[in-house]
């Protein structure tokens, strides 16, 4: 049977690009379950696959997509029936296996989880990797002693994809949140997710330097690293911790031991790519009675697959705000 599908290639002078192109299930990778999709989300990993940046894709022809949601269309595992409702997150689709810029997929049964009850296809794909990506940080502080009596949690690169559903998810939860964000347009947006106060990252980065700052964050949820992780490393409340997700503004970290002998804080890395089956499911589940997705409806934007490729650049060049979902089926 025929589908559609964004289909990405590179030609011999190494230039990327997509268009959608109708392929029959014989072009489908292996796996043990076929899903007939229904939304897909935009990361910006799949900014970089369907630009050919970051080297996320090795084999071409190759259809991107690092998430999506929709039925089960059949299955040779016994989790998973015609018609039940799933959700796939990480494990490298879109990346090394074909992913959801398609009407039809095939993958291993283990990469799925069923569509928690409350939520619709189109609102697990809101809530997307971005949001399974904040909930196990939250998870990750509030086994390391965060609660809402503890103190302001601050979220860096608030205006993303991350940094959007965390604030939104930690003050749904009844936390004090502060966002940093270097898009200061942005900042009414954020204080109607919730933020209790909106941060301009130009005006962080440029107060003095200091080996230790004054203790201001309970916990911070890090979706930068670079030079913001290293400042606010210096600035975490004693015993605090903070959870660092992405690295758009550098690998490198620049800091001392100060803030870890001193104020004993801890850093943990949080990656939602290959987290075990019981955590997604855990995860999911504690996101469907956590996530406002009234107060997030401004901050979606639906495209069509013909507009991914133009949205990617968007998003790569930081001029995406929120979550934009592919409506595919």
């Amino acid at each position: 049977m025929s589908f559609r599908a964004l289909l990405t290639d590179r030609d011999a002078e190494g230039k990327v690009t997509s268009a959608v192109e109708v392929l029959d299930d014989a072009r489908l990778p292996e796996g043990n379950v076929t899903v007939d999709i229904d939304w897909a989300g935009l990361n910006y990993k799949d900014g970089l696959c369907l630009t050919g940046g970051g080297g996320l894709v090795r084999t071409y022809p190759h259809v991107g997509g690092i998430d999506f949601a929709g039925t089960v269309r059949d299955s040779d595992d016994i989790r998973y029936k015609a018609g039940d409702m799933v959700v796939l997150t990480g494990w490298r689709v879109g990346e090394t296996h074909w992913g959801g810029y398609s009407e039809r997929a095939r993958v291993n049964a283990d990469w799925l989880v069923p569509l928690p009850q409350g939520l619709t296809t189109r609102d697990a794909m809101i809530v997307g990797t971005a949001g399974l990506t904040a909930m196990l940080a939250i998870d990750r502080l509030e086994a390391a002693g965060l609660n809402p009596e503890a103190g302001e949690v601050l979220v860096t690169g608030a205006a993303g994809g991350v940094g959007t559903i965390a604030t939104s998810m930690l003050a749904k939860l009844g936390y004090q949140v502060a966002a940093l964000s270097g898009r200061p347009q942005h900042a009414e947006a954020l204080k109607t997710l919730g933020a209790a106060g909106v941060i301009d990252r130009a005006e962080f980065l440029a107060q003095p330097d200091k080996p230790l700052e004054s203790a201001r964050w309970a916990a911070v949820i890090d979706n930068v690293g670079g030079k913001v992780l290293g400042k606010v490393l210096k600035q975490v409340k004693y015993g605090g911790s903070v959870a660092s997700i992405g690295n758009a503004g550098g690998i490198e970290l620049s800091t001392n031991v100060l803030p870890f002998i001193l104020r004993g804080i801890s850093l943990f890395g949080i990656d939602s790519v290959m987290q075990p089956y019981s955590t997604r499911v855990a995860a999911w589940a504690r996101i469907s009675g956590t996530f406002d997705l009234g107060a997030y409806a401004g901050l979606v934007r639906e495209v069509g697959l013909e507009e991914l490729p133009e949205a990617a650049r968007e998003i790569l060049a930081g001029e995406v705000k929120g979550r934009v979902l592919a409506k595919v089926g």
